[in-house]
């Protein structure tokens, strides 16, 4: 049976998966929930969309985005909170976000209603399959492909937009330990770096490897210009207390505009944390580092939340972050505000969930 909506139909699958899934042991990206979402660009205009079972596509070999690398996504999660309720949380941000990446990717941009409609359907289809347990949730992935069968370098006339789902449990396992990257660079001025383009993850996948073959989880990234100032860390924005005040590096063309960033320094507001945005360099980190002064250093992103670094590699020497597994540090203050209010443990003064 087929239902429509505004902008789409919806075919609901006849057999679910759910019954194979085993939720307390849940690999990140590698369960996948019932239904997807799909809609096709062609003739200038976005056609009627649908809801489908999840499945694979069928593409041509000429399709534009394995040639020319058209392809950008988005990440956000749906949380299950106390009473059984679903909501989403801070879903227009990523929206936005999706579009401004579309923009610098010569693509057609989605419609905010379409987008926010297609998204809370998916969700309410698949509710079951958002996770209870305290570290899990149900992770969203929105992303859009050149699908145009035409080898030669222009912007493609066809493209595709899609939406899938997966229950994930953390995405780190404990702290991470982080390599200063001082020669290879994520992202350089005029650049896609404040895109969430697929590009930009490729070409990190090589130092990132380097860096784990010398025992480091992930890299802290440097400026393009002078491989002197932090960037992001790896695929999460970067963040330090120094002195008793947050520091943050603030988001330009190399720099994503985090969702969590966003909410982690609202929230340090809301709390009377001192916070700075501002270039950090690596003298400084260093310095900070060897004096003490730098108690916490810490990532923050949707599938990573917050997750503390506890050793810092700089120029092959390794320096332990002082307050890495502290109870009372500021970043597990701000991780149970955060969490608190994504799963309705604690007043959502901003407005940030959505219920589904």
């Amino acid at each position: 049976m087929i239902e429509t909506s505004s902008f789409f139909d919806i075919q609901k699958t006849e057999t679910s998966r759910i019954s194979q899934v085993d939720f307390t042991k849940l690999d990140f990206g590698r369960v996948f929930s019932d239904h997807m979402f799909l809609m096709e660009f062609e003739d200038g205009a976005w056609q009627r969309g649908k809801i489908e079972p999840y499945g694979p596509f069928t593409m041509s070999p000429a399709s534009m985005v394995f040639h020319y690398g058209q392809a950008i996504f988005e990440g956000m999660k749906a949380y299950k909170t106390g009473n059984g309720e679903v909501s989403l949380f801070r879903p227009g941000m990523n929206i936005a976000r999706f579009n401004k990446s579309a923009h610098r990717m010569c693509m057609p941009e989605v419609p905010e209603d379409l987008f926010m409609e297609a998204l809370a359907k998916l969700v309410d289809l698949d509710k079951d399959w958002v996770p209870s347990d305290a570290e899990s949730s149900l992770y969203i992935r929105p992303f859009m492909i050149a699908t145009d069968s035409y080898v030669g370098v222009r912007a493609s006339e066809k493209y595709a937009f899609s939406i899938f789902m997966c229950p994930v449990g953390a995405y780190y396992k404990g702290n991470v330990r982080v390599k200063v990257e001082r020669k290879y660079t994520r992202a350089t001025p005029g650049g896609t770096g404040y895109a969430k383009a697929a590009g930009n993850y490729a070409g990190s996948l090589y130092p990132s490897k380097l860096a784990r073959e010398e025992g480091y989880d992930q890299l802290l990234w440097t400026d393009a210009i002078h491989h002197e100032y932090i960037e992001e860390s790896g695929t999460m924005n970067a963040m330090f207390v120094i002195d008793g005040v947050l520091v943050s590096p603030a988001t330009s063309d190399t720099i994503l505009e985090g969702v969590t960033r966003d909410s982690v320094i609202q929230l340090a507001q809301d709390l009377q944390i001192p916070v700075e945005i501002r270039r950090l360099s690596i003298t400084e980190l260093r310095s900070g580092l060897e004096s003490g002064k730098v108690k916490e250093a810490f990532g923050v992103g949707t599938a990573a939340t917050i997750t503390p670094i506890s050793e810092i590699g700089i120029d092959g020497i390794n320096y332990p972050v002082a307050h890495a597994d502290s109870a009372n540090s500021i970043a597990n203050t701000l991780l149970q505000e955060l969490d608190g209010i994504r799963r309705g443990k604690r007043e959502d003064h901003h407005g940030w969930n959505i219920p589904i």
